[in-house]
Parts: structure tokens; C-alpha cells; sequence
């Protein structure tokens, strides 16, 4: 099958995903794509860029047999500028995120047009794929609640008609392999994540701190993507906690990232929003101990049923919990124990995710889109 990905935003997550897939599946891959650079102006304008684009390798004559957006494609719009040969493709729009329930400061910020794109090219799609259930989950009682709010002509059919549709289907990681023999030290803490609010670093530091004030021997590295605005608490807690770092900022080298993953005993999310947990993941299968939230993605993604008790790689509570479930991890470091072997059955159940594992159901689940009548 020969497949023709659009991506607007190719960075992060969304370039991890299309790289992944192509580079592990079977078919073969056509990615146009646009820097990672102002989204909202890329989901502005990408439709227009990529229709243009698509049209000029129509008359050389290439041609594809599917058609994948991310949710950064204004799809619907796509197909009313593309030719005529591309709308009658089946496609698929992968939502790594929504605009309804992405995370804003203040809720006046949001810009609801950017919702209603979302809301349009799902329904454009023959297939909605989402990264996770809470995600589809939560973004489709979100639409449904946004339309109500309209002051006519609300279409709550389109909420059926894209759950109709919709699936889940992780994104893929690589491969780790066995980590080395651990360096003398105390309980190695990784943060990684974006330098964002929603992220929720003020706890993670107020536990740190906490750790700090019992006198708890421990090593910290905090990565993560940055922008123009930074929580101040960053800038603080590196001054308060400089004789603990290890690391500090973003690692823009692929292999500095993977670096820091494999050199951490323990990965520590504080997420207050995440869709999916792609470092929780990536980190846990490079050796490191997951310690996440209760909530959000995470209890599917480790693998919590209802009925079942909360492995211990979940926390509960604020940041007393968290500091308190990392003095307990530092304290079973130090009578000896190794946290790389007690994860071992963590990475176990993660091992799913790995692209060698995943693009095969990726490739078989694509191949049966088909175009809606």
C-alpha cells in the first residue's frame, strides 16, 4: 500500500509517530510535511500548502492509495482544494491531541475555531484514530458539550457519527536495549516533559524539596521542550536545588535524550494533562522506574483495570505522596535492592508499544479503511 501522510506539525510526537511507522512497517510511505513551528498558523494555512503541493505530484504522476492526516490538517478543507483523484482516497486523521480539551491557562485564551477544524475533519476521515481512549473519550463529551453551547443548528449528530468511526491505536517507541551496569550514587530522579503548567512542575518541586528537607541523598534531571513563557518555578528550583543537578533544559540530540533515560533510576510524572505518556513509556522501557499520576491516560496505558489493585508504579495524592513513594524508592536503592529489576515486569507489559510489536497491527489496521459511502 502506498501511503500519502500530511503533517503540519512535524516535531515532537507527531515526527516520532510518522517516522516510527514507516521506517518499521511494511508499506510505502510519502511524507510531506511542514517545521514544527507557530501551529495555529499551520493549522491555518497547511491545507492550502499541501493541496498545492499534492497537485503538483499528481501531474508528474504519483499516486497514492490512502491518505493520513494529523489532527493539525484542516482535512475537510484539504479535500475541497486537493484534486480530484486524492478526495476519493480512504483516509485517516490520527489525533495526537484535540483543541476542545488541550490545556489553556485561561479559558477565554481558547479559540474554538481551532475545535471546530478538529470537529470537520473527523468527520471528513473514513477512519478517526486516536492515541488513546481517554483521549477519544474525553474529546468527544468535550464537542459534545461545545455544541451545545451553540445558539442554533447544533449538529450532535456529528458526535455519533465520529465515535462510529473512531478508534484507539497507540503510537510505537523504540527500542531499548539492556542497560549497563548502574554507577555508583544516590536515587537518579528524571523530569521530562514540556516546561509547560499543565505539566504540573510546581509539585514535582515542592516534592523535590520535600525529598531535600528529610535529607534524602538524590541526583535530579529536569529536560523538556521550552517556549517563550516559562513556569517560574524553573528557574528557582535550579537556583534552590543546583547541588543535585545532573541535567537542566532541552536535549535537542536524540541520543542525549536517550541518554538521560537510561541513566535514571526512577521517571516521575506530575502531569495534570496527558493524552497518552509517550516519556512515561520511552523511559520505563529504557530501564528507568515509572512513577505516574493516577489518572489521565496512565491507568490504560500501564495497564490499571478497575478490578484490579493499582500497581505501584501509580501515586496518589499531592506532592507528600509523591515524596513520600520517592523516599521509598531511594531507601530500597540504598539497602541494595536494583529498581531496574523490580520494573522488569513493568517493561514487560510496555513492550506492546515497541514499533516491531506495533507497526504490524498499525499495517494491518490501516489496510482496512476503506472510503465511506
Amino acid at each position: 500500500m502506498r501511503i500519502l501522510a500530511l503533517e503540519p506539525y512535524y516535531g515532537g510526537s507527531h515526527r516520532a509517530f510518522l517516522d516510527g511507522w514507516s521506517a518499521a512497517g511494511r508499506h510505502e510511505w510519502t511524507i510531506l510535511s511542514l517545521p514544527p513551528y507557530k501551529w495555529k498558523w499551520r493549522m491555518r494555512h497547511a491545507a492550502v500548502t499541501f493541496a498545492e503541493e499534492v497537485r503538483s505530484r499528481c501531474t508528474r504522476g504519483e499516486c497514492w492509495d490512502l491518505l493520513l492526516g494529523s489532527d493539525m490538517l484542516n482535512l475537510a478543507e484539504f479535500f475541497g482544494l486537493a484534486p480530484r483523484e486524492i478526495g476519493d482516497l480512504p483516509s485517516m486523521l490520527y489525533f495526537h491531541e484535540n483543541q476542545l480539551t488541550y490545556p489553556v491557562r485561561v479559558e477565554t485564551e481558547r479559540d474554538y475555531q481551532f475545535g471546530v477544524t478538529n470537529m470537520t475533519s473527523a468527520l471528513a476521515a473514513d477512519a478517526v484514530w486516536f492515541n488513546s481512549a481517554f483521549h477519544r473519550d474525553s474529546f468527544l463529551q468535550a464537542l459534545e458539550a461545545f455544541l451545545s453551547r451553540m445558539p442554533d443548528h447544533q449538529p450532535f449528530e456529528a458526535v455519533a457519527r465520529i465515535r462510529a468511526k473512531a478508534q484507539v491505536f497507540p503510537p510505537g517507541v523504540s527500542v531499548f536495549g539492556p542497560r549497563g551496569t548502574r554507577p555508583a550514587g544516590p536515587l537518579r530522579i528524571l523530569w521530562a516533559a514540556r516546561w509547560e503548567h499543565d505539566k504540573n512542575p510546581d509539585e514535582f518541586f515542592e516534592a523535590i524539596q520535600r525529598l531535600q528537607d528529610r535529607q534524602v541523598p538524590f541526583r535530579i534531571s529536569v529536560i523538556g521542550e521550552q517556549f517563550r513563557e516559562v513556569p517560574e518555578v524553573f528557574a528557582r528550583a535550579r537556583q534552590e536545588l543546583a547541588d543535585h543537578i545532573d541535567r537542566w533544559g532541552y536535549v535537542p540530540q536524540r541520543s542525549d535524550y536517550e541518554a538521560a533515560l537510561r541513566e535514571a533510576d526512577v521517571f516521575v510524572s506530575t502531569a495534570a494533562h496527558e493524552f497518552f505518556g509517550l516519556s512515561a513509556v520511552e523511559a520505563a522501557l529504557a530501564g528507568a522506574y515509572p512513577l505516574v499520576p493516577h489518572r489521565l491516560a496512565y491507568p490504560e496505558v500501564f495497564e490499571h483495570y478497575r478490578d484490579r489493585p493499582a500497581p505501584e508504579v501509580f501515586y496518589e495524592g499531592g506532592p507528600q505522596a509523591l515524596a513520600d513513594r520517592l523516599a521509598g524508592l531511594a531507601a530500597r536503592l540504598g539497602q541494595g535492592e536494583s529498581l531496574y529489576r523490580a520494573a522488569a515486569p513493568v517493561r514487560a507489559r510496555l513492550r506492546r508499544f515497541e514499533w516491531p510489536h506495533l507497526a504490524p497491527v498499525l499495517d494491518h489496521a490501516v489496510e482496512q479503511i476503506r472510503p465511506t459511502v
